[in-house]
């Protein structure tokens, strides 16, 4: 457990997308914090596995598990993982997303729903089964939730339209998930992360990463580990009072004029 972090040992988190950048840089924290982790995955086995050995060579608890987060029959089998294997489920954060880019006016149907079904269906399937879980057998266990939205969400980029608005809809679901499954001691709640680094962004777009930097008053882009510390503590009895909130994680950025 690392001091800097609330204390979650004894408890369990599931983080669905952990194969990706941000979803395994959420599932590092929780095991820093000292939860055992559920590392959830529908592509990219290799990976999820490389996240579960990096967790267990620091003296954590991990499995991986796959699951398209678009089947809540799937959702629901990717909850019994942490039942089955630690006993018991804490605290579940939706990573699981895609983001391609494409202008509205040469967008199809098809590429919309691709978008809005990876992000917001999935968001959605996801809080059904975990809520199932958390509220326990017409009980009071309780728990958090937690969705990675985006600021797109609220500040739309260009070739983005599908993305925003899946982005836009989860907030929206996170919020309405909190007023009806307050009364059984859940808290769902949103981060909503900037410009995340990953591996070759700074190659793949030195103009826009050149931007945020310059932009953001911060002076650097969101690391994925920035992103699991919110999660982290919005999952820690230091958030005990926080539901339907978004917490937004881009140094700074909705700050910016955009005048």
């Amino acid at each position: 457990m690392t001091s800097a972090l609330p204390d979650l040992t004894g408890s369990v988190a599931l983080v669905t997308g952990a194969a990706g950048g941000i979803g395994a840089g959420v599932a590092a924290r929780f095991a820093a914090a000292g939860a055992a982790v559920v590392v959830g995955y529908r592509t990219g086995a290799e990976r999820a596995a490389a996240a579960v050995d990096r967790i267990v060579a620091a003296g954590g608890r991990a499995v991986s598990a796959a699951a398209d987060v678009t089947d809540p029959a799937a959702c629901a089998a990717l909850m019994d993982v942490a039942l089955t294997r630690f006993g018991r489920l804490d605290a579940v954060v939706g990573c699981a997303g895609v983001q391609p880019v494409a202008a509205l006016t040469d967008m199809d149907v098809a590429g919309w729903r691709a978008v809005v079904d990876g992000n917001a269906t999935g968001a959605f399937a996801t809080v059904q089964a975990a809520a199932t879980v958390l509220r326990g057998d017409g009980g009071h266990a309780g728990g958090s939730i937690t969705l990675i939205a985006s600021i797109e969400g609220s500040r739309p980029a260009r070739g983005h339209a599908h993305y925003a608005a899946a982005k836009a809809a989860v907030i929206m679901l996170a919020r309405s998930a909190a007023l009806e499954y307050g009364p059984f001691g859940i808290r769902v709640n949103t981060v909503s992360p900037g410009l995340v680094d990953r591996p070759g962004l700074a190659r793949d777009w030195p103009d826009g990463v050149e931007r945020w930097q310059r932009a953001a008053p911060l002076r650097r882009l969101v690391e994925p580990g920035d992103v699991g510390d919110a999660c982290v503590f919005l999952a820690s009895p230091m958030a005990r009072w926080i539901t339907g909130h978004d917490l937004v994680v881009d140094g700074g950025m909705a700050a910016v004029p955009s005048w």
